[in-house]
């Protein structure tokens, strides 16, 4: 039998991430410089919770997670910072993580090129960064129709994982309580599968330290870690906000905050 507080399940695997390269920046200098590889940070966040202003068409990297871009390439919202006036990002490249890879920590209209193309730090909030391509046909890939709205398993699913399609969050977005409801999931190890979205998990609890930490999957790819939220936490899923009203040994409730 597990104390109070035990923690219970394992994080969800490394996120398998692709070439990031800082616009303008080099090895030899200029841009912003790599930095070490990120520690979990358990204290408690600073804030502020948001730098910067989100496009309707800007996409959504959340905390610990990645997302899949066009032209093969990925990012990762790999650690954050917050000194209680402005806000950091980490952002770490490589096909999985590794010591030696390169991060850049940037801010709010930072520049980033990922396998050659370019996108804009438009916000920053401790739950997520949002990007916005430069070119317009990257913003017209993002919000490509999937052909099929069915998951089939794996990278299939990447146009349905990995968009900014307004059809798509929709469908999402109706597979989770309404606006004000909750959203309770079991922290026992077990796996919630929405029907048209991420398979979420609950993968520690420690009510002693009232923290938890919260993952979710999309086509094969961990799509957010949350680590150490605590009650009055914001975390996003799919696109969809909740904000982290309870946690016990046997479930972390979420109440939706976003229509």
């Amino acid at each position: 039998m597990f104390s109070p507080a035990s923690r219970y399940g394992v994080a969800g695997a490394t996120l398998a991430l692709w070439a990031l390269t800082a616009c303008g920046s080099s090895s030899g200098g200029g841009g912003e410089d790599p930095t070490t590889a990120p520690t979990t940070q358990a204290a408690k966040d600073k804030g502020p919770q948001c730098v910067g202003e989100t496009p309707a068409d800007g996409v959504h990297v959340l905390r610990g997670g990645g997302f899949r871009l066009p032209g093969g390439g990925g990012v990762q919202y790999a650690a954050a910072s917050a000194d209680g006036t402005s806000r950091t990002a980490t952002l770490r490249d490589g096909a999985a993580y590794g010591s030696g890879q390169r991060q850049w920590t940037v801010k709010p209209g930072s520049r980033v090129t990922v396998s050659g193309h370019a996108y804009t730090v438009r916000q920053i909030c401790s739950y997520r960064v949002v990007l916005e391509p430069k070119d317009a046909k990257d913003k017209a890939a993002l919000a490509a129709a999937p052909e099929s709205m069915e998951f089939a398993g794996g990278a299939a699913d990447n146009a349905l994982c990995f968009t900014t399609n307004r059809d798509v969050l929709t469908a999402v977005s109706k597979n989770f309580p309404a606006k004000g409801q909750t959203l309770s999931l079991l922290s026992n190890g077990g796996v919630r599968q929405l029907p048209t979205g991420p398979s979420l998990t609950v993968s520690y609890v420690d009510t002693a330290a009232g923290t938890a930490g919260l993952g979710a999957n999309c086509a094969g790819v961990p799509v957010a870690i949350y680590k150490d939220v605590r009650v009055g936490d914001t975390v996003e899923l799919a696109g969809v906000l909740f904000q982290v009203s309870g946690l016990t040994e046997e479930a972390v409730r979420l109440t939706r905050t976003s229509e």
